[in-house]
């Protein structure tokens, strides 16, 4: 099992999306493990895009993540961060597929509503930047075992 983060961002949260994007991980068998709708802060930008801050587009990075609430998520399953990748589809919403969320909802290179890490050591560090521990819930749903094998 894999986890990864997911931020459906201000331009998501803007567009009332959620509940839309929300049911894509959800009808493709992924687990929300955590939820919750917050704020962006400037500190908290540097923390998550910290790789970016020197490189001259960073500044317009942080006034859209920070320009409204966005909803974090943390979601588990199954090659999590593969199958969530390829259901957003290409970072740019003019170059990704249609039936992938971006290929559907969006028409820009930055407004392309979700980030979702990259792999497993993105995943980790960005989830400790969004949840603690204890906001994290681990269970089995009951549908578990009509969605994969017991052996996978």
């Amino acid at each position: 099992m894999e986890r990864s983060l997911i931020l459906l961002k201000p331009d998501c949260v803007q567009r009332r999306l959620i509940g839309r994007i929300i049911s894509r991980f959800e009808d493709k068998g992924l687990n929300i493990v955590g939820m919750k709708l917050m704020q962006v802060t400037p500190d908290l930008a540097k923390q998550h895009y910290a790789e970016h801050v020197a490189k001259p587009f960073y500044p317009g990075l942080e006034a859209f993540i920070t320009a409204s609430p966005v909803v974090a998520l943390v979601l588990e399953g199954l090659e999590a961060i593969r199958v969530i990748r390829d259901i957003l589809g290409a970072t740019s919403g003019l170059k990704a597929a249609a039936g992938t969320i971006r290929g559907d909802f969006s028409s820009s290179r930055q407004m392309n509503l979700v980030h979702a890490s990259d792999g497993p050591e993105a995943a980790a560090r960005e989830i400790g930047l969004y949840f603690t521990e204890s906001e994290l819930c681990d269970c089995t749903l009951s549908l578990t075992p009509w969605l994969r094998a017991d052996d996978e």
